[in-house]
């Protein structure tokens, strides 16, 4: 749950060329991660070198997502997000390409062409470790410097990066978020994974047990969600203002023998109605499962006790 400001990316769609030669990164950029930035990093310190611009090159929506019907990604930032998290790397340049089926179709040899070199003047691309583009993906790293010299693109490998051991990707975070280790993936993401929607009314459970909660408008979340259970959350009201201590069930309330998924969050010492409002959650620890209880009162019992954890959590985290 972290904003960070924009600086003066230029962001380049559909036709528009870069007026001056760069040195390009491509990929998803799925959550902006630290290994995303590393490699950004990378794309920086050469272009500082070789006194040239720089410019990422993205997506608007996920590849699988155009190329197959059914797929649903498990996103980690939305495209807002995730353009204003590249401005915050201080890059110059953003290319968001519409990705459609003919985006799909190119050739990796020819979208080095018509995308690296002719719009966005690449000399130099940075690749990631383990990025694949083009419709044949058996093509590689040694396939694109082969093209490259014939398009006078200098192509050279971005370093991983490793996290205590670990090597930081997307679907690293992924998992860690389906297994509700929000812990892990705030320290490979660099800041809090947080969700954002607007407020709507429940079923008021929570408030005849003394805990009233804000529940999220699930139609408005396109990232992926934490597995069931409850989390020590920190929430922002509108965008604005300070961050609240909270604590937020990710769940179906199976107590009262419900079976939707709903994002509920209880704000600590707040009464005041927020319909109308939107509400960003950002999950800093896992507490517990979600639990289906005897009656009520067993699991008012276990809220004040998830309350009372949370509070002592929230005064000595960040």
């Amino acid at each position: 749950g972290q904003r960070l400001d924009a600086t003066l990316m230029k962001i380049i769609t559909h036709t528009d060329t870069i007026p001056q030669p760069t040195v390009a990164t491509i990929g998803f950029f799925d959550g902006v991660h630290l290994g995303h930035r590393h490699l950004i990093d990378d794309v920086r310190a050469i272009a500082a070198e070789r006194k040239l611009a720089t410019a990422v090159v993205t997506f608007d929506a996920h590849p699988r997502q155009v190329l197959q019907q059914d797929f649903i990604p498990q996103l980690l930032s939305t495209t807002d997000e995730k353009l204003e998290m590249l401005a915050a790397t201080g890059v110059d340049y953003c290319v968001l390409l519409h990705f459609d089926r003919s985006l799909a179709a190119l050739s990796a040899y020819e979208f080095m062409r018509q995308v690296l070199r002719e719009q966005v003047h690449a000399r130099v691309l940075v690749t990631g470790y383990d990025n694949r583009f083009g419709h044949n993906r058996a093509e590689g790293f040694d396939d694109y410097v082969t093209y490259g010299r014939q398009l006078d693109i200098d192509v050279m490998a971005g370093t991983p990066f490793e996290h205590e051991g670990m090597r930081v990707s997307s679907s690293l975070i992924r998992r860690c978020i389906s297994e509700g280790d929000v812990d892990s993936a705030r320290q490979a993401l660099g800041y809090t994974y947080s969700l954002q929607a607007p407020i709507v009314s429940g079923y008021a459970e929570g408030r005849r047990m003394g805990f009233r909660t804000a529940n999220l408008d699930m139609t408005h979340i396109s990232k992926m969600l934490p597995s069931r259970g409850v989390y020590v959350t920190r929430v922002r009201i509108d965008d604005a203002g300070a961050w609240l201590p909270a604590m937020t069930n990710v769940g179906c309330r199976p107590t009262f023998g419900r079976t939707d998924t709903t994002i509920e969050t209880y704000i600590f010492d707040f009464d005041a109605s927020l319909y109308g409002h939107s509400l960003e959650v950002a999950f800093c620890h896992r507490l517990r499962d979600e639990q289906r209880f005897a009656d009520e009162a067993a699991l008012a019992a276990q809220l004040a006790d998830d309350e009372r954890q949370a509070r002592q959590l929230l005064t000595h985290t960040i």
